[in-house]
């Protein structure tokens, strides 16, 4: 699975079984990551039934259509983070590097478009605190920013050590690894955008 030098050989494990538990650690870590983010949902439709006349307000002040582009932006990421992985584990060294930066380009996209949302919303003193639907609101999207921006820079850095020549068909594990974590990231957004905008 991977050659002398690389990332599974600096353990005395078996470089397979070493390969194995690093996605195995990563699935546990996204599981967490579930939890939260279902603990956030759960919040939404507590609050959400018990003042459903301010979560109906507030969602009126959302903009779906700078929601929805954002959606197809992330499902574009994904699709190319998802090339990245089949790239890399072909050996193709050039798509490998071009899909990596068509991820990072539209995640800088998802940030932009996020950035023309909520800084007229802040200027007109709509806050984290105005009500409960804009608290709910900002904690959620804030959150799931936050996991954009990590993932951002854990692609950064496949893009960087792919530009070295280090992921092939042996050895492709990281880039398998920042999939899975992108992809949660794309589909934790996919629940997030018809709860806040449409529902």
């Amino acid at each position: 699975m991977s050659e002398p030098g690389t990332f599974f050989h600096l353990h005395e494990e078996d470089p397979v079984e070493a390969y194995e538990n690093f996605k195995l650690g990563m699935w546990i870590f996204l599981a967490t990551e579930v939890l939260l983010f279902g603990g956030l949902f759960a919040a939404y439709f507590i609050f959400k039934f018990i003042w459903p006349d301010i979560f109906e307000a507030g969602s009126s002040h959302l903009n779906r259509f700078l929601g929805g582009l954002n959606t197809l932006v992330l499902i574009f990421s994904s699709y190319f983070m998802a090339m990245s992985v089949d790239a890399a584990q072909r050996s193709q060294q050039k798509k490998l590097i071009r899909n990596l930066a068509l991820t990072l380009f539209f995640a800088s996209g998802f940030i932009i478009i996020k950035g023309f949302e909520w800084i007229p919303k802040l200027n007109h003193g709509i806050t984290p605190g105005s009500d409960v639907f804009f608290s709910v609101y900002y904690m959620t999207t804030g959150l799931h920013l936050l996991h954009v921006v990590i993932g951002m820079s854990f692609i950064g850095l496949l893009l960087k050590r792919a530009i070295g020549g280090r992921y092939h068909s042996e050895n492709f594990g990281g880039v398998e690894v920042g999939g899975l974590y992108w992809h949660l990231v794309d589909v934790i957004w996919i629940f997030l955008f018809p709860l806040l905008y449409l529902i």
